[in-house]
Parts: C-alpha cells; sequence; structure tokens
C-alpha cells in the first residue's frame, strides 16, 4: 500500500467528503471563487470515478505512476486541453498535499506530477491609434454614448476586467487628496472576490463625471436593495417586464459591452478580433511595459492573482498607483473628446 495512513476500510462516500472539506478549506483559507471550487470537485471526482473503474483502487490509495497516466496520456486522448490539465493537475496536487497535512495519507503520490506546456499566446495589440478611433465613436452628446464612452475610458486606462465594470456601483466610487488635488479612485470586485484600488485618470473622470450627472440617469431607479445604486445601467431589456426593470435588472451586462465594442470598432474600420474588453487591458499592459513600470507595480494594476506576491500588493502606496495611471494610461497619449478640457484644468491649476 503506497499511503500507510489510508484507512484500509475507507470508502467511496468517505472520500466525498474529504473533497469537501479540503474544498471548504480552499473557500476559507485561500479565497478560492466558487467557480474554481466547483470545477475543483467535478475533476476530483472524475478522478475518483477514472480510479475504480480502471484500477480498482482510491483516490487514498492511489499510486504516482495511476496520476501521472490519468493527468497525462490519458486525458490527452480524450481530447482534454493541455489548459484544462493544467488545471486538473492543479487540484490533484492541492487535494493530495492537503491530505498529508492533515495525516490522511503518508506520502504524497501527487508530488511529482508534471504541470502540462500550455504554451503563452502573445495577445494582439489594439494600439493607441485604433484605441483613440475606438474611443470617439461614441456620440457623447447622447445619454448611452457619454455611457459608452465612460466605460470604454475606464476599461483602457485603470486594466480592469469587463467583469469587475459591470458589477461597479456608484457607492465603489471615492474621492482622494494627491498632490494637494481631489482625485477619484474606485474599488473593483474581480476575480475570486478579491477588491483593489484603482486610481482613476482625469480624461475618464471627466466622463464619468458627465454620465452620473446626466439628467436620463437622474430618472432611472437603479437603487439595490442594499440603498447602494448601480453604476452604469441598461435602457432596454425586453426580458423584464416594464415594472420590474428596476434595481439589479438596469446593470448592464457583460455581452453588453462586447456588442458596443464590436459595434463602434466596426463602425471605426477595426479588426473584429481587436475590439474587445481584454484588448483594452493588453493595452494598459504593455503601455505600462514602454513606460518602465515595474512588474510589482503592473500586477497591482491589473490585479493578477499570484498568492505569492498578493500580500506585497498591498504595501504599494496610492499616491504611487496613482503616479503609475497618470504616467501611463492611454488616455494621455491620444486624442479623447475631454482631452481640450482637461488641458485646460490642468491649465489652471484645477487637475
Amino acid at each position: 500500500m503506497n499511503n500507510k495512513n489510508a484507512p484500509d476500510n475507507a470508502t467511496a462516500d468517505d472520500e466525498l467528503l474529504l473533497i469537501e472539506d479540503w474544498l471548504a478549506f480552499l473557500m476559507a483559507s485561500k479565497g478560492r471563487a466558487r467557480s474554481t471550487i466547483n470545477k475543483y470537485r467535478g475533476y476530483l471526482i472524475k478522478l475518483q470515478t477514472h480510479l475504480i473503474q480502471e484500477h480498482k483502487t482510491l483516490l487514498l490509495l492511489a499510486r504516482y505512476e495511476q496520476l501521472e497516466h490519468y493527468t497525462g496520456i490519458w486525458l490527452h486522448k480524450k481530447g482534454v486541453a493541455p489548459k484544462s490539465r493544467h488545471a486538473i493537475v492543479a487540484a490533484c496536487r492541492g487535494f493530495y498535499e492537503w491530505l498529508q497535512s492533515k495525516d490522511h495519507i503518508h506520502s504524497d503520490p501527487s508530488e511529482q506530477l508534471q504541470y502540462p506546456n500550455t504554451g503563452r499566446k502573445l495577445p494582439k495589440q489594439l494600439g493607441l491609434s485604433n484605441a483613440e478611433k475606438l474611443l470617439m465613436q461614441p456620440d457623447i452628446n447622447s445619454f448611452t454614448g457619454l455611457r459608452d464612452a465612460a466605460m470604454l475610458a475606464l476599461l483602457m486606462s485603470t486594466g480592469m476586467r469587463v467583469s469587475g465594470l459591470v458589477n461597479l456601483n456608484q457607492e465603489q466610487l471615492f474621492w482622494y487628496q494627491y498632490q494637494d488635488k481631489q482625485r477619484l479612485a474606485l474599488l473593483v470586485t474581480e476575480k475570486g472576490g478579491h477588491e483593489r484600488e484603482l486610481p482613476v485618470p482625469h480624461e475618464a473622470m471627466l466622463l464619468l463625471q458627465a454620465y452620473l450627472g446626466h439628467d436620463e440617469l437622474q430618472e432611472i431607479d437603479r437603487t439595490l436593495p442594499s440603498g447602494e445604486q448601480v453604476l452604469f445601467v441598461s435602457v432596454r431589456n425586453r426580458k423584464v417586464p416594464v415594472h420590474e426593470y428596476r434595481g439589479e435588472a438596469r446593470r448592464l451586462t457583460q455581452k453588453s459591452v462586447w456588442s458596443f465594442m464590436q459595434k463602434y470598432g466596426e463602425a471605426a474600420g477595426l479588426p473584429e478580433e481587436l475590439c474587445h474588453p481584454h484588448a483594452l487591458r493588453h493595452m494598459l499592459g504593455a503601455e505600462m511595459m514602454e513606460e518602465d513600470i515595474t512588474t510589482l507595480q503592473i500586477q497591482a494594476i491589473l490585479g493578477h492573482a499570484d498568492p505569492k506576491t498578493s500580500e506585497i500588493y498591498a504595501r504599494i502606496a496610492r499616491g504611487k498607483l496613482t503616479e503609475v495611471v497618470d504616467k501611463a494610461n492611454p488616455l494621455r497619449k491620444i486624442k479623447t473628446a475631454v482631452t481640450p478640457l482637461v488641458q485646460e484644468m490642468k491649465k489652471r491649476g484645477a487637475l
């Protein structure tokens, strides 16, 4: 027997309980997203089924060779992509490491499992000239155009994911003092429920303030049960009855953001593959590299959730992040609808 601490009378049901204990540990101590928890549960249950059917053994009694064969050649033959197999290996290694730490097994059979080589695709660059064309498409004289321009500006200049953008409530915007001036920032929540503060550049700030002050927004009931207000609202939703079209039902969806980006991109004559929210995020990352922003600062702005450096992120001062955003954000380098206003306000010392 490979794992001497594994009970001889352990059953598959016992193992399912251990899987749930480990997943609860991940949720409570590691802050893993529920979507990740559900995936890991599925991976381990499928592994358990495979071990029982193919090797007449249980998870607690598995050997390295059996795990290597399953996560490698067996899943490969089943058509599972390297990226997915990478996540399965991560689940296996995490689960068995936890089992050993809790003395459920004597040795960890997954310790030497290798991650498949997934490769890394270089993100396609939108480029500053294309970004300018895209951002100038919305008609800021209309309510929806002003909304769209503000959203594009925030995506482009802060690097937040579209999920974080659409989930914003107005109460997650706040003002702070920087170099004797009032600056706007937002508290964004994205993958895994992690929060981070993002300073908002002047151009995006002005567009956002114009949107918040628009008469049409004042007529929309976007108040949630908590008393907070949805930040970016939809103006049409045929799936929701008119009398229920308020509060959370008013929140603009990720799909809608993708849709209007495609529409504006087409109008600007841009390639379809460049007209998606993540392309704006990639562009900010590229611009920060061009400006010799440190890797640590880039990680803090973009919110890459590497647990090894998450504690370090928290030590980066808000003022330094504001300096990074002001220096590298693409809005400073292109023409926007509010560029003349920003320049004039800077001359007057208002910004």
